[in-house]
């Protein structure tokens, strides 16, 4: 899909803005005690950040293994991103994967409270990135 460029610079605002509501979703979930939805949210709300760097970038995907993948080839293995938060996206996909399909699979407070302000820092990151 090829984007004009004022049509790509509105997605790109679309998508930072849906990464900074989702943080507000993983906040709404963890006061309710809902820690498998605020696992699904923290990796949202890094997949719409990376989205928009990767769209801002005219790289294309079309899935979330995409997503991650062209994230550590563009970004993470060049430097421009730190390799903790390669391994922050991956781990967070990873969670919301177990979280959303494993049956068994229990989260706790516990699990989702340290993912919390390394999610924003990786946010903020992407949104340097992004705007300079």
């Amino acid at each position: 899909m090829t984007l004009q460029p004022e049509d790509r610079k509105a997605i790109v605002t679309i998508r930072l803005q849906r990464a900074t509501e989702t943080m507000a979703e993983v906040k709404g979930a963890m006061q309710l005690g809902y820690w498998r939805m605020a696992a699904n949210r923290l990796y949202y709300a890094c997949y719409y950040a990376v989205s928009a760097l990767l769209i801002n970038n005219n790289v294309n995907v079309h899935s979330h293994a995409g997503v991650i993948n062209q994230f550590g080839l563009h970004f993470v293995s060049k430097g421009l991103v730190t390799r903790e938060h390669g391994k922050l996206f991956k781990q967070l996909f990873n969670l919301r994967q177990s979280g959303d399909y494993d049956d068994w699979f229990e989260l706790s407070e516990a699990d989702i409270k340290p993912f919390i302000e390394s999610t924003e820092q990786f946010i903020k990151e992407i949104e340097t990135l992004i705007t300079g």
